[in-house]
C-alpha cells in the first residue's frame, strides 16, 4: 500500500533526527515525527514543548502543547519564558520544527496573512506562536509542509520567520545564532539550501518525479547534481503511526 502524503512527510521527517537531539516539538505532524522518531532510531531524544515540558515521556499522542501527559515522567516543568530565553536563546535546542502557509526560495515562512495588503489581506493566518524564535535560534531547523505551488511562492507575502532572508550570510549579519531550515520535507521529496541559500530539490521519494516538483513550486526549481531517492517507509514505521501513536487518526486522515 502506498503511504499517504501525510505519512511520507511524518516518517522522513522522523528520520532527521538524532539519538540524544534536544528537540522543540510543535503540535501536528512534526509531534508525531518526533514521537515516532524516540520509538524507533532515537530513544535518547529529549522532547521540549512549549508550554514548559523538558524530556517529555508521553504514555500517548498529545493533543497540544499543554496535554497533561506530557508532565508525568518528564525532566522537569518551568514557565515558557524560560523555555525560550534559558534554553531556545541560550543554544541548548539542537532542532525546531516549522510550517507555515508559504515557505519562499530562501526558507522565509509567512504564517502571518495572504495578499499584500497587511490592514486588509486575502486571508488572515494564526501568526507566529514560537516560530519565528524557533527559526531565529534553534541550531538547526526543518520545514514540513505539503508541496503545492501556492505554498511555495518565490516570496512570502509576508516574512513571518526568518529563513535566510534574501541570500546565504543575512542571518549572520542580523545576528541569528541557529542555522536556520537547512531541510524541507514535502511529499514528493526533500529541499535543501544552496551556498547561496536557495532552496533546492536534493531527493525524490519513491515513485515521485523532478517533473512533479517543478510543477509545484513557484520558482524555477533547481536540482541537486547528486540527486537521492528516499529509502521507502517500512511497515514498522507505519504501524507505530496508526496503531501505537494516532490510533482514531486525528493527524493521519
Amino acid at each position: 500500500m502506498q503511504p499517504s502524503s501525510a505519512e511520507l512527510m511524518i516518517i522522513h521527517a522522523a528520520r532527521l533526527l538524532k539519538d540524544g537531539d534536544v528537540v522543540f516539538v510543535g503540535v501536528g505532524q512534526p509531534n508525531l515525527a518526533c514521537n515516532l522518531a524516540k520509538r524507533t532510531h532515537a530513544p535518547n531524544l529529549v522532547m521540549i514543548y512549549e508550554a514548559g515540558v523538558i524530556g517529555a515521556e508521553p504514555a500517548r499522542l498529545p493533543l497540544s502543547i499543554g496535554d497533561p501527559t506530557l508532565v508525568s515522567g518528564s525532566l522537569s516543568v518551568v514557565s515558557m519564558y524560560d523555555i525560550f530565553a534559558n534554553y531556545l536563546q541560550r543554544g541548548n535546542v539542537d532542532v525546531g520544527f516549522l510550517g507555515g502557509a508559504q515557505i519562499d526560495r530562501f526558507g522565509n515562512i509567512n504564517a502571518t496573512l495572504v495578499g499584500t495588503d497587511y490592514a486588509h489581506p486575502k486571508v488572515r493566518l494564526p501568526g507566529s506562536g514560537g516560530a519565528q524564535e524557533i527559526a531565529a535560534w534553534a541550531n538547526r531547523c526543518y520545514i514540513l509542509t505539503p508541496h503545492q505551488k501556492r505554498r511555495f511562492p518565490a516570496a512570502c507575502d509576508f516574512r513571518t520567520s526568518a529563513g535566510y532572508l534574501n541570500g546565504a550570510g543575512e542571518r549572520e549579519a542580523l545576528g541569528l545564532r541557529g542555522k536556520g531550515p537547512i531541510g524541507v520535507v514535502t511529499d514528493i521529496g526533500m529541499l535543501a539550501p544552496d551556498e547561496t541559500g536557495e532552496l533546492i530539490l536534493t531527493a525524490l521519494h519513491p515513485g515521485k518525479t523532478v517533473e512533479m516538483a517543478k510543477e509545484n513550486t513557484g520558482w524555477d526549481l533547481r536540482i541537486a547534481p547528486n540527486l537521492q531517492i528516499t529509502s521507502p517507509v517500512t511497515e514498522r514505521e507505519l504501524q507505530i503511526l496508526h496503531e501505537e501513536l494516532d490510533p482514531t487518526g486525528i493527524y493521519l486522515k
